[in-house]
């Protein structure tokens, strides 16, 4: 896999492409899979000083600013790659509701809600492999092209 854009996930099967703010939770499949989000800006983003997700097992979600500066990947559209392994509806509904502040476990790509005005585009896959093997491969593949993990993703 290269380019991690629209396209290029639309050729291997990824569906929905819709606003993550927005989301039809009715249209996810309650299957197993993957999914990611995309910021289709090029522009830089502007960081907000603390993120507005919700804390978890008394944990900030929050990062310095200049942290978040230095992990930004320009001109990468795919900020995060994520797994589930049951329902692919269950987990976007806890990532979303992390972002908008709820104690919710959901700690991996929190770093997306401390960016400021954040246009997200959500798409998933369900995989006939362990959800989690195909994460990790599309995460090898991006630091491949990158040479790191997509923005959000804290660990392989």
């Amino acid at each position: 896999m290269t380019g991690f854009r629209r396209s290029d996930l639309l050729a291997i099967g990824f569906q929905g492409f819709v606003p993550f703010a927005g989301l039809d939770l009715g249209v996810v499949p309650a299957s197993g899979g993957v999914y990611v989000l995309l910021r289709e800006d090029d522009q830089p983003p502007r960081f907000l000083a603390s993120s507005p997700a919700g804390w978890f097992k008394g944990r900030n979600p929050s990062l310095e600013p200049a942290e978040l500066v230095d992990r930004w990947i320009p001109g990468a559209h795919m900020v995060y790659i994520g797994k589930a392994s049951t329902s692919l509806r269950q987990r976007l509904t806890a990532y979303r509701r992390h972002g908008q502040g709820a104690p919710v476990g959901h700690w991996g790509g929190r770093l997306v809600w401390q960016v400021a005005s954040p246009d997200y585009v959500v798409a998933w896959k369900m995989t006939e492999d362990e959800p989690r093997e195909v994460e990790r491969r599309m995460i090898a593949a991006f630091v491949a092209e990158y040479g790191r993990r997509p923005f959000a993703n804290l660990k392989d």
